[in-house]
């Protein structure tokens, strides 16, 4: 006969037992029945002809109407008001006109408001889950209608300046802007972006939640939802992260005889390769450091971009005046980035010699400006050490929506760091 204890702890096991089983019998189907009516399609639309311009995904975030979606589904409207309008589709095919509260264009986020009372919605707040957590993302993948996505939880990306989540799913166009969200409905992170094979990246919900507590909260100091704000939010973090970047103790990379900056900060990710042929009268080897992330503004404009690229060349079979010929169609080759001229005006660049404590360089820096973004520019510094006629050292600093004043500092600290071993 069994002992109360034991049948106690059979009972126990029986109910713990029914509890994993009741969890792990939850569908996906089921997930979407439950939290789809608080998810929206988004839908920025040009007024004169009526026609979609961007469609992306939103979710409901409070009973007073307010939706989370990502800046760049609604970016449109923030840089052309007189020319886009912004509205909601809901799941019942209701449409809704949204309006802008605040934006956080650095983590690529909008809090919009909108006139409808949501029966339910998701709120936003810590959730601690382990890596290959299974969780569902919601949204419009290409205008096809609402879809649910499951995946797997990565944890954090370890090189980015800005948190992103990685996400083992197939994030596609229109998505963004959703939740991702576990099977209790917890949302875990906003859908931002996909480089496809099921890698995609959310925006993690605390970011979110800090967003929508500045929309909420007291005081005449919304978060920035025009342009002109939107431009002082760029200045504000290009000048916290780029403020001490080259100064003080940095690390090195040699190159042959050139020591050169590498990796100057932990969001860097530096990659080499050569390319040493016997049919080749010459040898090139390349070392490149970039930043991961980047901040959406419009179209195909990006910024928060840091890219250095050092190039070094040398003979083996060229005499000086051959050599001479190949470094100079090396140095000539055009780096600066394309872009709209809705956007960014036409590159300007001036060129001269200049010297560091130990070497004599070329040197050119071309700038432009952003159009609508005052202060903001592009710049690309591009240097050619001189003086010996075996090997040569062509290296750039590419640096994307920056004041005028980061330019200098930056182009000065970078020509000092360029020395002999």
């Amino acid at each position: 006969m069994s002992s109360p204890r034991t049948l106690l702890l059979a009972a126990s096991l029986v109910w713990t037992g029914a509890l994993v089983a009741q969890q792990r019998s939850v569908t996906t189907s089921e997930v979407f029945s439950r939290y789809a009516d608080r998810v929206v399609k988004i839908q920025v639309v040009e007024t004169g002809s009526a026609a979609k311009a961007t469609i992306g995904s939103g979710f409901f975030v409070s009973g007073s109407g307010h939706l989370v979606t990502n800046y760049h589904v609604i970016s449109k409207l923030i840089h052309d008001p007189d020319r886009y309008r912004a509205e909601l589709i809901d799941v019942a095919g209701a449409v809704q006109p949204v309006a802008v509260l605040g934006v956080d264009v650095v983590h690529d986020l909008a809090v919009l408001g909108t006139e409808m009372r949501p029966r339910s919605y998701f709120s936003l707040g810590p959730v601690g889950i382990a890596q290959g957590h299974r969780l569902y993302s919601l949204g419009h993948p290409e205008d096809l209608g609402l879809s649910i996505v499951e995946g797997t939880y990565n944890g954090h990306l370890p090189h980015t300046r800005h948190p992103r989540i990685h996400f083992t799913g197939s994030l596609n166009p229109g998505m963004s802007g959703g939740p991702t969200i576990t099977q209790e409905g917890r949302v875990i992170g906003i859908n931002v972006a996909t480089a496809g094979n099921q890698l995609s990246f959310l925006v993690p919900v605390d970011r979110a939640a800090g967003l929508l507590g500045k929309v909420l909260g007291p005081g005449d100091d919304p978060a920035a939802r025009t342009l002109a704000e939107v431009g002082r939010q760029l200045r504000d973090h290009q000048d916290a992260y780029l403020r001490d970047m080259f100064a003080g103790e940095t690390k090195t990379v040699e190159l042959g005889p050139y020591r050169l900056i590498t990796e100057p900060a932990p969001f860097f990710r530096c990659w080499a390769d050569a390319t040493r042929r016997q049919e080749l009268p010459y040898e090139k080897v390349r070392h490149h450091c970039s930043t991961d992330d980047y901040l959406f503004i419009a179209g195909d404009q990006s910024t928060g971009v840091v890219d250095l690229d050092h190039e070094m060349i040398s003979a083996r079979k060229l005499n000086r005046s051959q050599f001479f010929s190949l470094y100079t169609s090396v140095f000539a080759i055009d780096n600066t980035p394309g872009g709209e001229e809705e956007h960014v005006t036409s590159w300007r660049c001036g060129t001269r010699n200049v010297r560091n404590a130990s070497l004599p360089m070329r040197a050119v820096l071309c700038l432009r400006r952003y159009r609508k973004l005052g202060e903001l520019y592009d710049g690309v510094l591009k240097v050619a050490v001189l003086g010996r006629g075996d090997s040569g050292l062509v290296s750039t600093l590419t640096l994307s929506g920056v004041t005028f004043e980061n330019v200098d500092r930056l182009a000065r600290r970078y020509l000092e760091r360029i020395s002999w071993r």
